[in-house]
C-alpha cells in the first residue's frame, strides 16, 4: 500500500482478493514482501524457502570423537575416519522416485508444500499456514517411489573422511567440517561434522596447556652433589642440569621443549619435577657408607638422641 498508494492498490486487488483465500505470497510478493523472509527473520536460516515456497530444512549435524597420540597432537596429522551418515539415494539421486519417473507437483498446494487458511473475525483477518496434508509439505508426490530408499530420497552410508589436525591441538577441541553432516530431505544443505579431539595418555608426559610435565627420579648423591641427566622430550632426549642441593619436588624448566602453541608461534616448556628415589635394598658396602654419612650429618639411625648443636 505504501508503494502503490490507495488508488493503485484498489485498482490491482479487490476486497475478495485480499480476504477470501487469495495467495498472499503472490499478492505481497508483487510489492517486494515475502512470507519466507519473515519466517527466516524469526526462525533463522535453518528453515529457508525456495521460490515456490517449499520449506527447505538444513541437514543434521554429526559428532565424532577421535583419539590421537600426544606426538600427533604436537606435530599435526591427517587422520582418515569412517562416519555413518544419511546421504542422497544413489538410485534416484534424492528425488525419491523410481528411475525413469519423477515426482509430480502436488495439485492441492501447487508445489508450495503449504496450505493457507484465511479467516476473518470482525475487523481482524487471520492467516494460518500449515503443511499440505496431501504431500506432507514436500510440494510433490511420488506416484512410483524408489524401492531403494522407499521414496525418502535418502539412504544410510558409511563415508570415509580425511581430517586435518593442526599442530598443538588440545584435548576436547572441536574441529568443524562444513557440509560433512547428514543430507536432509527436499534437497536442503547438509549439516556439519564436529570432530572432538581426545588425546591418549602418554607414558612419560602430562600436559598443562602448552607445557609438558615430566617426573624425574634421582638418587640422593645426584640431588646433593648435582648432576647432568638425560630426560626425554617430544624431539628426543636432552640433558638437564641438576644443581647441587636440589630438593624433592623442585621444578627445572627446559625452555621451548613443550607443545607447539595452537595456531600461534612458539612452543611451551618442559617442566621437570625432581623426585628423590630411596633404594629398597643395599649392599654391605652401600650400607656402611650410608651409616658413616649419617654419623657425619649427625643423623643417628640407632635410636640415640640427635645432637642439636647448641
Amino acid at each position: 500500500y505504501d508503494l502503490l498508494g490507495h488508488a493503485g492498490f484498489d485498482q490491482r486487488y479487490t476486497t475478495e482478493d485480499i480476504f477470501r483465500g487469495a495467495d498472499f505470497e503472490s499478492i505481497f510478493g508483487d510489492i517486494g514482501f515475502r512470507f519466507g523472509d519473515l519466517f527466516s527473520f524469526f526462525f533463522g536460516d535453518r528453515f529457508r524457502e525456495r521460490d515456490f515456497g517449499e520449506r527447505v530444512v538444513r541437514g543434521s549435524d554429526l559428532a565424532y570423537e577421535l583419539e590421537i597420540t600426544l606426538e600427533e597432537a604436537a606435530k599435526g596429522v591427517e587422520k582418515e575416519i569412517t562416519v555413518p551418515r544419511v546421504e542422497k539415494c544413489t538410485i534416484c539421486n534424492g528425488t525419491g522416485a523410481s528411475p525413469g519417473t519423477s515426482p509430480k507437483k502436488c495439485s492441492r498446494c501447487k508445489g508450495s508444500g503449504r496450505i493457507q487458511n484465511v479467516r476473518r473475525n470482525g475487523f481482524a483477518t487471520f492467516v494460518q499456514v500449515t503443511p499440505c496434508p496431501t504431500c506432507g509439505g514436500r510440494g510433490a508426490i511420488n506416484e512410483s517411489p524408489c524401492k531403494n530408499c522407499r521414496g525418502t530420497g535418502l539412504e544410510k552410508k558409511e563415508r570415509r573422511i580425511t581430517v586435518k589436525i593442526p599442530p598443538g591441538i588440545d584435548e576436547g577441541y572441536q574441529l568443524r567440517l562444513k557440509g560433512e553432516g547428514e543430507t536432509p530431505p527436499n534437497g536442503g544443505p547438509p549439516g556439519d561434522l564436529y570432530v572432538q579431539i581426545q588425546i591418549a595418555p602418554h607414558k612419560y608426559f602430562k600436559r598443562d596447556g602448552d607445557d609438558l610435565l615430566f617426573n624425574l627420579s634421582v638418587g640422593f648423591p645426584q640431588a646433593a652433589l648435582g648432576a647432568e641427566v638425560a630426560v626425554p622430550t617430544l624431539d628426543g632426549d636432552t640433558l638437564v642440569k641438576i644443581r647441587p642441593g636440589t630438593q624433592p619436588g623442585e621444578i627445572i624448566r627446559v625452555r621451548e621443549k613443550g607443545m607447539p602453541r595452537f595456531r600461534r608461534y612458539g612452543r611451551g616448556d618442559l617442566l621437570v619435577r625432581v623426585d628423590l628415589t630411596v633404594p629398597e635394598k643395599l649392599t654391605q658396602r652401600q650400607r656402611a657408607l650410608l651409616e658413616e654419612l649419617a654419623r657425619e650429618f649427625n643423623q643417628p639411625i640407632d635410636g640415640k638422641k640427635v645432637k642439636l648443636g647448641f
